[in-house]
């Protein structure tokens, strides 16, 4: 009897574990996937956090970091340019005489510089010298000119501006608007005629003492402001995001470790300096890493790959649609002639991620998501194609980030009963939050020097009543493994005929159709209609453009709301520095084609685009042309 009992106790625990376990399966399943990535993950994340401790309690400085490894590597190759090499100990006398200069001047502590420069090592030596002296730079875009320009150097309240010979023009437009700033020029040629009213940088830098900046580097603190590195201004003005020390060390030494990238290792930096990836993860490799970075003064798609032979490099960086440029160019054998292992940067579009690393043969996409100004990054570290990023399943208090639903039509989030906002379940598309906490620097907001720009960046009393969290206005969805992509920006998705079109996917669509071409999508309001029509913008300078191509493409690929109705053919780019499209005039021109001179076409009821001449333009507006 007894027997039978234990086996009928035995049983009915089997069952109940079976329903218990059962009900949670997919999530036991899950977390079997993903623990090769999450403990690989959690290894490296505490070597980060281990590094960032260590530099934060003996109060370290990006300059610190720097020159305590020029002390101790002085003939090691921190950068090279145009084939001449920078030795950590050449960099740490150049930055040291900038900064010992400053020091001079009637700047106080803590003031803010505008640098305009190209992509160089001087670049990285002059905003590095500032802050040894303990100033602050404010990296600006160097394709801004006149009000966008004053715009950018006001934000950031500075009280000089240092440029490369070759913008003194940029200089000479704005001058009078910006009477208070002090103008330094700096030159590459020694006979290069000074702007006039500005400091000619070299000679003045030329004979002064390169020795350490002892006291001065000893004053600063690990959370100082570093630099202002700016928003893109793809949806208005430029904003001057706030990079303290250790912000710019996490990010540095993040990226380094997450991606396991090597002291021994070669990055070839195209990107421009002003920005975030190419001037702060790739040149802080150098600074805070000990790795040898190789810069251009701009990204040449066709010169990319040889560059990368030429200088023996293992990793390289991308951004925007610079891997979609780089497979346009036709076939070279340096294409798998090179040693790029990896390939790190954001922006990576998932259409071509297979493409690319089969014609380039690279063993590792190393894509990651993040704001400069923002708390909440992801990496992909484990070659998940599309994938921005991941975070694992069960590491929600070590690293509080979250999607939210959103209202569709107002881009607000949801809130339930309680007033708290609602999560995202996996396969939901929602806003990508990460939630504020000043104590870590991981969850830290610094914000813009624009404090009412910061404070619209806060979502408050998120999960809980007092809380906070940075709104990254990114539209992302999560699987059940807990890997993320990216899906839009917040505003881009627009609704036409009672359906969400996102942006970023029609776009995908639309570029492959037309073979790889440049094309932006937004919604257009027509009067007297709900809701957006779609617009495509393509850039087609040479006029190449199948327009009878393109309409059975996109038919055949995407359904009847998804299509965009206008398309414009752009014999100009407007392209932000960081290869990203600026869809606020674009959308602020609509189909107007009273306004625009470039040629725009119609999608009819047969599903053929035509030239929308004056008459049919205004049927459509009148509502007598059938949509």
């Amino acid at each position: 009897m007894a027997a039978r009992e234990l086996v009928i106790a035995a049983l009915a625990v089997f069952i109940a574990g079976y329903l218990l376990i059962g009900k949670r399966r997919r999530f036991v399943y899950a977390l079997y996937k993903t623990l090769p990535r999450d403990v690989l993950g959690a290894y490296r994340f505490i070597r980060v956090n281990i590094l960032l401790w260590w530099w934060e309690t003996r109060q370290l400085t990006v300059a610190k970091v720097f020159s305590s490894y020029a002390t101790a590597h002085p003939e090691k190759i921190a950068y090279i340019f145009e084939n001449r090499e920078w030795t950590y100990q050449e960099l740490e006398e150049y930055s040291n005489r900038l900064g010992r200069y400053f020091i001079s001047t009637s700047l106080t502590r803590g003031s803010r510089v505008a640098l305009i420069m190209e992509s160089r090592p001087e670049y990285v030596g002059t905003w590095l010298g500032l802050s040894k002296a303990g100033y602050v730079s404010a990296l600006i875009n160097t394709n801004l000119r006149h009000e966008v320009l004053v715009h950018s150097m006001k934000a950031a309240d500075c009280k000089a501006v240092i440029f490369g010979a070759e913008f003194a023009e940029a200089i000479r437009d704005v001058k009078d608007k910006i009477p208070d700033l002090t103008l330094y020029q700096w030159s590459e040629l020694s006979d290069t005629e000074c702007l006039e009213g500005a400091i000619d940088l070299n000679t003045e830098v030329r004979n002064v003492d390169p020795a350490p900046l002892v006291e001065e580097l000893a004053r600063g603190t690990p959370r100082d402001k570093l630099i202002y590195i700016y928003t893109s201004g793809t949806t208005g003005m430029p904003k001057a995001a706030v990079i303290t020390n250790l912000r710019y060390m996490l990010m540095s030494c993040g990226v380094y470790y997450m991606l396991n990238l090597r002291s021994t290792d070669r990055i070839y930096n195209s990107l421009p300096l002003y920005h975030t990836a190419g001037g702060l993860i790739g040149v802080g490799q150098s600074l805070l890493m000990g790795v040898t970075v190789v810069l251009r003064r701009r990204f040449s798609a066709s010169k990319f790959w040889p560059d990368c032979v030429h200088y023996e490099c293992t990793v390289a960086q991308y951004i925007g649609e610079i891997c979609r440029y780089l497979l346009m160019v036709p076939p070279n054998p340096c294409d798998k002639k090179h040693k790029v292992r990896l390939i790190f940067g954001n922006g990576l579009r998932p259409h071509i991620w297979k493409p690319f690393i089969e014609r380039y043969n690279v063993t590792q996409i190393g894509e990651f998501y993040g704001a400069t100004e923002g708390n909440s990054n992801l990496v992909n570290i484990d070659n998940k194609i599309g994938a921005v990023g991941f975070v694992p399943l069960c590491a929600g208090s070590l690293y509080p980030v979250a999607l939210l639903k959103v209202d569709e039509e107002t881009g607000e989030p949801v809130r339930g009963p309680d007033g708290l906002c609602v999560r995202c379940k996996p396969g939901e598309p929602g806003i990508f939050v990460g939630k504020i906490n000043p104590k870590k620097v991981l969850n830290d907001f610094c914000g813009y020097a624009d404090k009412k720009a910061s404070e619209q960046k806060i979502l408050r009393d998120v999960f809980r009543k007092g809380d906070r969290v940075f709104n990254s206005g990114d539209i992302l969805v999560m699987d059940e493994l807990g890997y993320f992509y990216f899906k839009d920006r917040t505003g881009d998705t627009f609704r036409w005929r009672g359906e969400n079109v996102a942006t970023s996917e029609v776009e995908a669509i639309v570029s492959n159709v037309i073979g790889l071409k440049d094309a932006a999508v937004y919604g257009v309001e027509i009067p007297h209609v709900e809701g957006k029509a779609g617009m495509a913008a393509i850039y087609d300078p040479e006029n190449t453009l199948n327009i009878k191509e393109m309409a059975e493409g996109v038919k055949k690929a995407l359904p009847s709301y998804a299509r965009p109705l206008f398309v414009r053919v752009l014999s100009e780019l407007p392209m932000t520095g960081t290869f990203k499209l600026k869809k606020k005039d674009l959308k602020l021109d609509g189909f107007n084609i009273k306004k625009i001179t470039d040629t725009v076409y119609f999608l009819d009821n047969n599903g053929v685009y035509v030239k929308l001449t004056e008459q049919l333009y205004n049927d459509i507006l009148e509502g007598r042309a059938r949509l």
